[in-house]
């Protein structure tokens, strides 16, 4: 018997990388320039995963970082984005602006276009978090397009707003408009 007042609720997210705009060539799933767009790369990268939490603060966040090939074959990061997971039921799409790291020295600037070791994070939860990326210089670097089909569980019965006036027979609220 399912207890009436529940201490959790949870949020279903399935979705996909869908593919980027403006960036050349991406290795976190091999891609190629289509022949009939010359700035848009297609992943369909597929996303699914189910969260069971008390409270939506500090909520996750879908952190990409693409990489790519140099004119000398080397794995180079080619951008790195963020965005937050939603959590209100129904259809998302996210456009993510990408950003890469960039020296600071023109001297370092010659240096890693020649050995082939541009900047990059160490650390991807640097592109999650503002603290600390203050002081980096960046450039912008293009946009991945991200959806979402949410589902939700008992987010209401915990008093958060869900965007819903009800809820369906099973307890799972989507909100899709056909």
């Amino acid at each position: 018997m399912a207890a009436s007042n529940p201490s959790v609720f949870l949020l279903t997210v399935n979705g996909q990388i869908e593919g980027a705009n403006g960036l050349e060539e991406g290795i976190s799933q091999i891609a190629c320039k289509s022949r009939h767009s010359t700035h848009k790369l297609i992943w369909n990268f597929p996303l699914e995963t189910t969260f069971k939490s008390t409270n939506p603060s500090g909520w996750p966040q879908l952190v990409v970082s693409v990489y790519g090939p140099d004119v000398f074959g080397n794995d180079v990061v080619r951008g790195y984005g963020a965005t937050h997971i939603p959590f209100t039921p129904g259809r998302h799409t996210r456009t993510i602006p990408m950003f890469v790291p960039e020296p600071t020295w023109r001297l370092q600037k010659f240096t890693s276009w020649l050995l082939g070791r541009r900047p990059e994070y160490t650390d991807p939860k640097v592109v999650a978090q503002g603290e600390g990326r203050e002081v980096t210089r960046v450039r912008s670097q293009g946009f991945v397009t991200a959806s979402f089909q949410i589902m939700t569980k008992d987010m209401k019965k915990l008093g958060y707003d869900t965007g819903l006036d009800t809820q369906s027979a099973s307890n799972w609220s989507t909100d899709e408009q056909l």
